[in-house]
């Protein structure tokens, strides 16, 4: 496990009252229709782990796959928001996160986001905070993900179809949203299953990535027995 000293660097946030996600939330090419709302998955609260925690592949896995995101982190309950404006008030600050995904358990178990996304160590988060008075332009924040030193993500959030406000207010509309909830925006192209041919992890890699202002990761991929 990686340390800093003799200390592991935990997440930045203690275990959210829930974690959300917001799927295929990028530009798509020219034969796609953009979608009209959001695609809106969870994640179980305790798949959350620390930056540097390895990730865990489940029993049996051969598609686990990797997805560099911005996160929000959630700083005031938030029910029924009139607008985006309410929707920024509310977001106590932004992290960094690695969506990890079981593909197969995603696709072909019975079509469920929540059993791919739910694993323990699936939600690596951090390593610090960043305040929104510090996050810079959030329409055009760098991310990018090196998968065994072979850079795969780079991207930025200029392609994302909706804001982090459009994802809150909209979410509020359906759930109330507690302090220190995690919601994840979605990651840029380039993740396993969109290479050609598709790539997914083996217990040995190791998964880079980072986003600007908030900070890098590192995981080692280890098997679960």
């Amino acid at each position: 496990m990686h340390r800093f000293g003799t200390e592991r660097i935990g997440a930045p946030i203690a275990r959210p009252h829930q974690i959300l996600g917001v799927g295929a939330n990028r530009i798509p090419g020219t034969d796609t229709p953009v979608p009209a709302e959001p695609l809106v998955f969870s994640k179980a609260p305790n798949s959350l782990s620390g930056p540097h925690d390895p990730v865990r592949m489940p029993r049996g896995s051969t598609h686990t796959d990797w997805e560099v995101e911005l996160g929000i982190v959630i700083g005031t309950r938030s029910h029924y928001l009139s607008d985006e404006d309410a929707a920024t008030a509310a977001i106590a600050g932004y992290v960094l996160v690695n969506d990890i995904t079981e593909r197969t358990f995603q696709k072909e178990r019975g079509g469920q986001w929540l059993k791919g996304k739910s694993a323990p160590t699936f939600s690596p988060c951090g390593p610090w905070l960043t305040t929104p008075d510090q996050i810079g332009d959030l329409t055009n924040l760098h991310l990018w993900l090196d998968h065994n030193d072979t850079r795969h993500q780079d991207g930025t959030t200029r392609d994302m179809i909706f804001n982090p406000a459009r994802i809150i207010h909209h979410l509020s509309q359906f759930m109330a949203l507690e302090p220190g909830d995690l919601i994840n925006t979605g990651t840029p192209f380039g993740a396993g299953k969109d290479l050609t041919p598709p790539h997914y992890l083996k217990p040995g890699d190791t998964l880079t990535c980072g986003g600007k202002g908030l900070g890098s990761q590192r995981q080692n991929i280890v098997a679960t027995h």
